[in-house]
């Protein structure tokens, strides 16, 4: 039997995204003393070494929250700050942005503190955001993009149940080097099935 859906408190995201309790987690719109936590976790070689350079300043994580809150105001964006239990700040986050001219189509993204790799935490985030995406959004399709190197990121696409559709050849250009990356889809259908269907523990 699949995990509760977690607890979801909103009014309309496009004026401030709900906080989704997940239990050893919520997930919250980022605020602007998340900005030393992200600099210092995301930054990291190992965190970023697969995903487009992020700020490397405390100003500059402080810029990209305000264009984020800016985005979400004009229904074209979202990103959760990660918060495990216990604690105060942001050690990750997951964004949602569409694709054409609404949340119909989507594509993700996700990062992570590496201490925070293997113990489950971004599993329960992702899962959590994922509901929030086919159930509240309504989104219909969901994309995402690892380069073919990131073999974490992949399997964890894979255990949420995405479905490898292609690779696209040169398609992410990092430190003047062009990388191909994996193409993969969840779409709603198939999602609610396998969320309904895949024990907890295989999730």
């Amino acid at each position: 039997m699949a995990s509760p859906a977690p607890t979801v408190t909103t009014t309309n995201w496009r004026n401030g995204l709900p906080v989704l309790d997940a239990g050893t987690l919520m997930l919250r719109e980022l605020r602007l003393s998340d900005a030393p936590s992200l600099r210092q976790i995301l930054s990291t070689e190992e965190v970023s070494r697969f995903i487009s350079p992020p700020p490397t300043t405390v100003a500059g994580f402080e810029r990209f929250i305000m264009w984020a809150q800016q985005e979400r105001n004009a229904g074209r964006y979202i990103c959760f700050g990660i918060v495990p239990a216990g604690c105060d700040d942001a050690v990750g986050i997951i964004q949602v942005r569409q694709l054409g001219l609404s949340m119909q189509n989507v594509e993700w993204g996700f990062a992570i503190g590496s201490q925070f790799w293997g113990t489950g935490l971004f599993q329960t985030a992702a899962r959590a955001v994922l509901e929030f995406t086919f159930g509240v959004l309504g989104t219909t399709r969901v994309e995402a993009r690892s380069s073919v190197l990131n073999g974490r990121g992949n399997g964890a696409l894979q255990k949420l149940g995405a479905t490898r559709e292609g690779v696209l050849r040169k398609s992410f250009l990092r430190d003047g080097v062009y990388h191909d990356q994996v193409l993969w889809s969840i779409v709603s259908d198939d999602w609610w099935q396998w969320i309904y269907t895949v024990p907890p523990a295989l999730n």
